[in-house]
């Protein structure tokens, strides 16, 4: 009955950002109800033995705590969308710094609190440059200070894209509100700041708990400063092993550690969390043993050493910022102590389920982090592989080497099974996985978790007894990190190893995370053979795909997919203006690519050679198979794809239910175009026949006046159902007559949100109105999809999916 509702308050709260119920509920009241259902379950399991009548509560429990996770994550998410900026401006605010920054190669990233006048505060995440910030010379920003800071709030804005990382979301899990761009900093004492109307907070800073809170990130503030005058060479890596900041990680480090599967290793886990506590009280223990034995005649080992471990655990979870998997360790460890002083059995299933549904109760926002799903996942593994090796019968006379032999049986099986177990995850998460990451972390997490780890946390405690000797500690751990990387960089030379994209649509990923579920399931519970039945659909013959076409949002920059049944095509890449820096290639276009399902393109379009409709191509030539490459002027092709010009009465025709034609340009006019050569971009009409309400669209590229003139002389009787507008909606493309003539419905504008060239212009925007013509942009509703549903062509926006994406305006109180 617990387990039950345990995992349907997990799946409900799941549900955080999507609809599905009319009514939403807080933290008490959900509490309350499910403390009535508890007793009055209790009641009914006594009073009845029928087994159809458990099962049926069985089954109630689990619906009604869907429902009731669902409504609390949705209240909890309202609650925190209130507070969220969606206007960028110049202000002034007055902050209190009180979590550490962390370093980035361009900029300090700090946390501030800002106050409000109304009592309330809000987390907004700060952008510093140092040789930019107006400050006194003999001040900087530092932890436990007030200050009035003047710049520009930037709310946060995601690629609203089918696979892109979702920085929206990100800052919802993260509670940070906005970005804020600081300009000049004036420090304010805390008498100036109760002047100014914040005594009741200025006195909330002085609770103890508060002042414990401060102390731990100055603490951690003063180790990196010592970091950074040690003379080591991985002062990151030990750094982000001891407190989880990555400061002083280099990019190169960074991405060794991706590309071997081993990012979560630099992330304070679990195991981290518990080596401390098994430290500290294996030494309680002996100086028990040794000067009070008789203490534990009276209370029990593992009673009294109980409270020191959960201290322990609380003091790092502390210490590191209650990350996601410390804290998952902190409550199963505090649910093992209580089962253990009241003398209850506690299945590791149940056990891990329980400590899910707490965490969630208490942060449900933690669902939306990558970190939860992968920490649950890896340790479920780990305790299946428990399960195991208790089931099997004990031998007592092992000799050292078979236990040697045994230990690494375990660690081999427990990695790959890992793998295995995540690689659903790690395609849903981060669309690529590392093949060799099985073979890395076998030697990367005994290592760094029996020597690393445990030394790092030795020569932190010396650190507060005795300086020198803790420097030295370090340099030697130093050492043996250094020996880890040279067996990681010998690994590299052998295997030259790199993450792989993995192409993978929804109804894949689903059968893959059933076949799992079955075949990591308690025997018995299920048939393992059920597993290869789930897989069959997967080795049939693929039905015809849906026809679809997708405006994608990618900022600034315009990219277009469109699918038929039997092929696909792309028109434009978009690009970032350095895609070094930022690549859309990379991080849009294939993720989108690979959530449809999609390993090669039969024909890519460039409607013009500018960085926003084709930059992205270079990231992405070598990772994607090419058929056909069509643009409007020759370039260097280093492919095996066939290239054409585009020119007009070219037949792109996917099949007959998808028909596109090029309209322009004409090659004889491309030399008088040569001064503007936006004119010059390759225009496409797709016509999807039978399939209403949008049959008919336009794809304009950058073309402006001069193109538009001349399509209406040239095809005059074309119809026009959708357009995408000309150079995103500028003031030289989409003119009143133009607009007029065609009258389309809809009308979409692939444009970034505060793009400095403000597309769609005043104008543009001024024209469609008075011709009653809907305007739709990526910027507001994110990638627009038109996707057959009941044999109809129908649109469909990806920032309506989830609350955190939608505008002010769609939210409801």
């Amino acid at each position: 009955m617990l387990l039950s509702l345990c995992l349907g308050w997990i799946l409900g709260v799941a549900m955080m950002g999507r609809s599905l119920l009319g009514f939403e509920l807080n933290f008490f009241q959900v509490t309350t109800l499910l403390i009535i259902w508890v007793i009055i379950v209790r009641i009914l399991y006594s009073q009845f033995k029928s087994i159809y009548i458990r099962v049926s509560l069985v089954f109630i429990s689990f619906a009604l705590a869907f429902i009731l996770g669902s409504a609390y994550a949705n209240q909890s998410l309202n609650e925190r969308l209130k507070t969220v900026e969606h206007e960028r401006k110049t202000v002034s605010v007055i902050a209190y710094i009180k979590q550490l920054d962390q370093w980035t190669e361009s900029s300090i990233q700090q946390p501030i609190e800002v106050l409000h006048v109304d009592g309330s505060t809000s987390k907004w995440m700060a952008s510093i440059q140092p040789e930019k910030l107006k400050i006194a010379a003999d001040e900087s920003i530092t932890l436990g200070q007030y200050y009035r800071l003047e710049g520009e709030l930037r709310p946060t804005q995601s690629y609203a894209t089918d696979g892109a990382f979702d920085v929206e979301k990100w800052y919802i899990e993260q509670n940070i509100m906005a970005g804020f761009r600081v300009k000049s900093a004036q420090s304010l004492s805390e008498a100036e700041v109760s002047q100014l109307g914040y005594s009741r907070y200025v006195r909330k800073q002085h609770r103890l708990s508060a002042r414990f809170a401060l102390k731990i990130e100055q603490q951690r503030a003063e180790f990196r400063s010592f970091f950074i005058r040690q003379p080591i060479r991985n002062k990151g890596l030990l750094l982000a092993l001891l407190t989880g900041d990555e400061s002083l990680l280099s990019k190169q480090t960074k991405q060794q550690f991706q590309r071997f599967g081993m990012s979560h290793l630099l992330a304070i886990s679990g195991p981290y969390v518990v080596i401390f506590a098994l430290m500290f009280c294996g030494v309680l223990n002996w100086i028990i043993s040794r000067k009070c034995p008789t203490l534990f005649l009276k209370i029990p080992r593992q009673y009294f050493l109980c409270l020191p471990f959960l201290l322990c655990v609380l003091l790092y979870c502390a210490f590191v910022g209650f990350e996601i998997p410390a804290l998952r360790t902190l409550l199963m460890s505090a649910l093992v102590c209580l089962a253990l002083l009241f003398k209850q059995q506690l299945q590791p299933f149940k056990l891990l389920s329980i400590s899910a549904a707490l965490l969630l109760l208490f942060d449900p926002f933690s669902i939306l982090s990558a970190a939860f799903w992968l920490s649950y996942g890896a340790c479920f593994v780990l305790l299946r592989i428990y399960q195991t090796i208790q089931q099997q019968p004990k031998q007592n006379d092992q000799t050292w080497i078979n236990k040697i032999h045994f230990g690494l049986k375990i660690l081999v099986e427990s990695q790959w099974k890992i793998f295995i177990a995540l690689f659903p995850l790690m395609i849903i998460f981060f669309k690529q996985v590392a093949w060799i990451s099985p073979i890395s972390n076998l030697i990367a997490i005994p290592w760094i978790g029996l020597l690393v780890v445990p030394l790092d946390i030795v020569a932190a405690l010396v650190f507060f007894i005795f300086e020198p000797l803790s420097s030295l500690l370090f340099q030697l751990n130093d050492l043996i990190m250094q020996l880890l990387l040279g067996i990681l960089q010998l690994i590299d030379i052998l295997f030259s190893p790199q993450l792989i994209p993995v192409v993978m649509n929804s109804w894949m990923l689903y059968l893959g995370i059933v076949c799992l579920i079955i075949l990591f399931l308690p025997r018995g519970l299920i048939p393992k053979s059920w597993s290869y039945a789930v897989l069959i659909p997967l080795i049939l013959p693929h039905a015809e795909r849906e026809i679809q076409l997708s405006i994608i949002d990618i900022g600034q920059g315009q990219s277009i997919f469109i699918q038929a049944p039997t092929k696909n095509m792309m028109v434009d890449t978009g690009g970032y203006y350095d895609e070094e820096k930022f690549s859309v290639g990379k991080q849009i276009i294939l993720p989108f690519l690979s959530v449809h399902g999609v390993r090669q393109l039969d024909y890519l379009v460039l409607t013009h050679l500018d960085q926003d409709h084709s930059g992205a191509f270079e990231s992405i030539k070598e990772k994607l198979a090419i058929k056909e490459i069509y643009a409007n002027e020759d370039f260097p092709n280093t492919t095996s794809s066939r290239f054409q010009l585009c020119q007009v009465g070219q037949d792109l025709s996917l099949d007959t239910k998808v028909v596109i034609k090029v309209l322009s340009p004409a090659m004889q006019k491309s030399k008088e175009r040569s001064f503007n050569k936006n004119e010059n971009s390759c225009v496409l009409h797709v016509y999807i026949p039978n399939r209403g309400p949008y049959q008919n669209f336009l794809l304009m590229g950058d073309a402006g006046w001069q193109t538009e003139f001349e399509l209406m002389q040239r095809y005059p009787h074309l119809k026009v159902d959708v357009l995408v507008l000309g150079h995103h909606g500028s003031h030289n493309s989409s003119a009143y007559d133009f607009l007029k003539y065609y009258q389309p419905k809809l009308a979409i504008a692939s444009a970034g949100r505060f793009n400095r060239y403000g597309h769609p212009s005043k104008l543009t925007q001024a024209r469609l109105k008075d011709l009653n013509i809907l305007l739709m942009t990526t910027a507001e509703q994110g990638s627009v999809h038109f996707v057959m549903k009941h044999n109809q062509f129908v649109l469909q926006t990806y920032r309506d999916q989830y609350r955190w994406l939608q505008r002010p305006k769609r939210i409801k109180d």
